[in-house]
């Protein structure tokens, strides 16, 4: 983590594996951004899921009391977010779903309570990695609608390295170079 331009980025990292495809992808965009960073690895954190009990319809907290009340502070302040998951059966990881259902208190904010979140606008990216026979596009379009519910409006192209089976993403000159952008649009 480091702090040279006063932006903060967090990202959710859904993979399992600690030096897998996704993650060697998320090594290169920190590298490259000049701001902090906070990653939140979603196998390991202390994070449950939302369990519906539906005390976030009448007020602005979560009743489970881990992890995610640090979390959420960073969401509301940082000034955009990256999810980074491997491609399981055309969708993201179930760890990283696990941890995006605990989003729902700011959905019940806006739409059971009609309050405003307290959520800055932010920009916002996904990095996906896979190396089977499953589609992008799916796990994609629910990464932006995860991404939409913490305010992020600007979206950069979805940044893939797919064949992981053939090619690692590490060697995969162009998620390398999609990284990179994806990193200086954050910066920018």
């Amino acid at each position: 983590m480091r702090d040279e331009a006063g932006k903060k980025t967090l990202i959710f990292n859904g993979s399992p594996r600690r030096n897998g495809d996704t993650v060697s992808l998320l090594r290169v965009l920190t590298e490259e951004l000049t701001g902090e960073y906070r990653v939140v690895d979603c196998y390991r954190a202390d994070i449950s899921p939302c369990i519906d009990c539906r005390s976030c319809r009448k007020e602005k907290h979560c009743v489970l009391q881990d992890g995610m009340q640090e979390i959420y502070g960073y969401i509301e302040e940082c000034d955009s977010i990256v999810i980074a998951s491997p491609i399981y059966y055309s969708e993201l990881t179930g760890k990283l779903l696990d941890t995006a259902s605990r989003f729902q208190i700011y959905y019940s904010a806006r739409f059971f309570r009609g309050e405003d979140p307290g959520i800055r606008p932010k920009k916002g990216g996904v990095i996906l990695a896979g190396g089977g026979d499953g589609d992008p596009k799916r796990p994609f379009a629910t990464a932006k609608i995860l991404l939409r519910q913490l305010n992020v409006r600007e979206i950069f192209p979805l940044v893939c390295s797919h064949g992981t089976n053939a090619l690692p993403a590490g060697e995969d000159e162009e998620a390398l170079r999609a990284v990179r952008e994806l990193a200086a649009f954050l910066d920018g």
